[in-house]
């Protein structure tokens, strides 16, 4: 559920018309349900009371912070109790600033910097994700030589196929992610003494937009097995970090697991291992709390074909159409009960900046809003200034109140970054 509803004829933003944001801070622009995201951050963590009263502790839940940094959003699920899940320095900075709470950072990602590993240690976070033993030696050299000690797990990878899009699956043995599960046990036992480094446990994610769990249990019956091994080497494993990757639903035709159905595996399936658990969903969160609200250009008659509404929002703005295949309901702000077969396209210089084609869509023609559907997540962090259009603004609803909380920056300000060197002044 979100709270993107018609009232009185008009899409509505928790109790905000999507007009009155259009007419006051322009289009396009990305609109967040505060009211959404607590729901979900709650219904999450709900799904999660199995596996609560079966260790008699709650997991904790770190939201993956790629999927929406911005920091008004972060700073709602800092205050439902949510860590973050960090790839990058400047994520981890974005935590700290909306409140989450250092301990409650896990840092994760292939490719973190001399320069990242020594601000999380300096911010004392709570866990890295250890990805390849050669960071491993390198964050415990780092540690050891200020006397410091990083909390980490080790990142495996089990090889097994999260049946969602090859560019979002991080688990079959072709994915840069992790340690090779059948190296895994290797590579712990050559981290696990080193000074500066407590390897405590083991981490898993499979990739994003899953729609079926069996793949995620496959790989949970891997992880156990790993950790049963490592104890039986002499380890002492306490934590496990299980990743993300709940899909939600972009059509209606979707129907991925809920929370509750999540919960009840992870249940059965970690029964027995005595662990600290740690979950970074982020889509689950995000998706469905924010859309991408943009007016139509002009209608342009196609040739053979439908239509074309062209909208001001671009691929720039929401990439996943043109980099994923991606679909996103897309709905007018005021429908009138007519359809239209169109084909949506924005206005960049590419056709890869089309967004649907052959879609039904609500009859619609120039200067009339529309939303793009289940934009929270991986739309606005992914924009870029291609065509050197800027960058579009982000709003936050709160029942009947809205504010900015990322300004337009516009293609001038982007320029004003960059500068004519002085030998082409001659």
């Amino acid at each position: 559920m979100d709270h993107f509803q018609l009232r009185n004829g008009e899409l509505h933003a928790e109790d905000v018309p999507l007009s009155r944001i259009a007419e006051e801070v322009g289009t396009p622009v990305y609109v967040y349900s505060r009211a959404t995201l607590e729901r979900h951050a709650r219904v999450f963590r709900e799904g999660l009371e199995p596996v609560t009263q079966a260790s008699g502790e709650e997991p904790l839940v770190a939201f993956a912070v790629k999927s929406n940094p911005n920091v008004a959003v972060l700073k709602v699920l800092s205050r439902e109790g949510f860590g973050a899940d960090v790839v990058s320095g400047g994520e981890l900075v974005r935590a700290l600033t909306a409140g989450m709470p250092a301990d409650k950072i896990v840092f994760s990602g292939v490719g973190k910097t001399r320069a990242e590993l020594q601000l999380g240690l300096e911010k004392k976070i709570g866990q890295f994700n250890i990805e390849s033993s050669e960071e491993g030696r390198e964050l415990a050299e780092l540690a050891a030589s200020q006397g410091l000690e990083a909390q980490a797990t080790l990142r495996i990878n089990p090889d097994v196929d999260a049946k969602t899009h090859e560019k979002i699956s991080t688990g079959r043995a072709e994915n840069k992610f992790g340690i090779p599960l059948v190296r895994a046990r290797e590579v712990f036992g050559e981290l696990a003494n080193l000074p500066g480094l407590n390897l405590r446990g083991v981490a898993v994610h499979i990739g994003s937009q899953l729609l079926d769990l069996e793949p995620l249990e496959t790989a949970f019956a891997k992880v156990g097995k790993l950790v049963a091994d490592l104890r039986a080497d002499g380890h002492t494993i306490t934590h496990v970090d299980l990743g993300g990757g709940l899909g939600v639903p972009y059509k209606a035709s979707e129907n991925p697991p809920s929370p509750a159905e999540y919960g009840a595996m992870v249940a059965r399936a970690t029964e027995g291992w005595d662990v600290h658990l740690t979950f970074e969903p982020g889509r689950v969160i995000a998706g469905n709390a924010g859309v991408l609200l943009t007016r139509v250009v002009r209608v342009k008659r196609g040739g053979n074909g439908p239509p074309f509404v062209i909208v001001d929002a671009a691929m720039n703005d929401l990439a996943r159409p043109a980099m994923y295949g991606a679909w996103h309901d897309f709905d007018a702000v005021v429908p009138g009960g007519d359809k239209m077969m169109a084909n949506i396209v924005g206005p960049i210089c590419e056709t890869g900046d089309t967004f649907a084609t052959d879609r039904e869509i609500d009859a619609l023609q120039s200067g009339a809003l529309a939303v793009f559907r289940t934009a929270g997540a991986y739309g606005a962090t992914m924009a870029s200034s291609y065509n050197s259009r800027g960058f579009v603004p982000e709003v936050l609803v709160d029942g009947e109140r809205f504010a900015v909380v990322a300004d337009r920056i516009p293609a001038d300000a982007i320029m004003d970054a960059e500068r004519v060197p002085d030998f082409l002044l001659d």
